[in-house]
């Protein structure tokens, strides 16, 4: 039986949707921006695998032959968050977009927070992550007090200096918070954003970050593989995103490279069914923070890698790559974007060179992944097996 190792680029969009209008993306485009305002992207082996092949890529290199499946889905779900995005893909669509508060969140709630935590709370508003920092970093060494904020993204995030808060008790505030950000007041994640640093300008995010997002309100193709006897086996964010259902084992990752570094060792051990990995600096480093520059150099980096993957890789193993939403680094503001995502599939059985067009929905992937598996079929989406072999 095949061996699926799915890797998420995280954000690396490629062109916006047709319905970017509603939400405001308009012109989005994270790869194609970065190439127009940086110059080529020097990542050989994506170009290699069909990248600047798929449909409407124009600022890409192409190959007369590439080494890979290509194509590019679109987002059918009402959002453009990474839980969406990633439960999209394994099954689900939400039709009904997660709550966000770009107000701050209302007095009651942040009431009931204080009083299950103990902890006075400051912040509360829309913001960047680094910019509440600078903002109430000092404050909250001297006094104390958590920072809650949160995005665009439906999201609830608490940051803690790691020196003030021990990790397990910003871990417990989370947990809390799941709890009270339920109902009509859910929203996708809660977030613990630790960091260190001693005064303004130098606090910096530590790798302790932790996700607790709502339980997927159906079947995935996790929950069908793991039932199946195989093993999930998920690498970075994915267990929080899925909030553990349907992973049999999860390790969290400190960045992209050490992303990589886990899941060359997974895919190096006797396991069967799915190693599924989430590499995010692309999304939280790099998108957010609009650095073009370091959004380009870690799609380098990435890609730099890719050739070890491929030798630690059996024959009979797949590999999929693809990203879970846009995040536009040129673009206004610091939200996601709307657009479509590329995808790459590569393996020694794979044929070469076949173009899956626009598909459309993130679902197809999963779908493809179950059947390739032998395993339940999602409820949603329409596999493209017969096209890989």
């Amino acid at each position: 039986m095949s061996r699926i190792i799915w890797i998420i680029i995280d954000s690396v969009g490629i062109g916006e949707l047709p319905d970017a209008d509603k939400f405001g993306d308009v012109g989005s485009n994270t790869i194609g921006n970065i190439v127009k305002s940086q110059g080529d992207i020097i990542m050989p082996n994506m170009i290699d695998m069909g990248i600047g092949n798929i449909d409407e890529v124009d600022f890409l290199e192409k190959k007369d032959m590439p080494s890979a499946v290509f194509g590019k889905c679109a987002e059918v779900s009402q959002g453009k968050d990474t839980t969406t995005g990633h439960w999209e893909m394994a099954g689900i669509i939400v039709d009904k977009p997660f709550k966000t508060f770009p107000n701050g969140f209302p007095k009651d709630i942040i009431e009931e927070f204080e009083k299950q935590t103990g902890r006075k709370v400051v912040g509360n508003k829309p913001e960047s992550g680094t910019v509440i920092l600078d903002e109430y970093g000092e404050h909250q060494m001297k006094s104390g007090d958590v920072i809650v904020y949160t995005s665009a993204d439906s999201v609830f995030q608490i940051a803690a200096h790691e020196e003030i808060i021990p990790l397990e008790e910003l871990y417990s505030m989370c947990k809390i918070a799941r709890k009270i950000m339920s109902g009509d007041n859910a929203v996708a994640r809660i977030i613990a954003r630790p960091y260190i640093g001693d005064k303004k300008g130098n606090f910096e995010r530590t790798s302790n970050r932790r996700d607790y997002s709502v339980d997927p309100f159906d079947t995935t193709v996790l929950d069908n593989i793991k039932d199946a006897g195989h093993d999930v086996i998920a690498v970075g964010k994915i267990e929080d995103i899925f909030n553990g259902q349907g992973i049999t084992e999860a390790v969290h990752t400190k960045d992209n490279m050490d992303g990589v570094d886990k899941t060359i060792e997974y895919i190096e051990l006797n396991n069967s069914g799915l190693i599924y990995t989430n590499l995010v600096d692309f999304d939280s480093k790099y998108g957010h923070r609009r650095d073009v520059k370091g959004y380009k150099y870690a799609i380098e980096e990435f890609d730099a890698r890719l050739p070890e993957v491929f030798d630690a890789m059996n024959e009979d193993d797949i590999l999929i790559i693809n990203a879970d939403h846009g995040n536009d680094p040129t673009y206004k503001g610091t939200d996601h974007t709307r657009e479509y995502i590329p995808l790459l599939i590569y393996g020694g059985k794979i044929k070469k060179g076949v173009n899956l067009g626009i598909r459309n929905s993130f679902c197809d992937i999963g779908a493809t992944i179950a059947d390739i598996l032998g395993v339940e079929k999602t409820k949603h989406g329409v596999s493209f097996k017969e096209e890989l072999f």
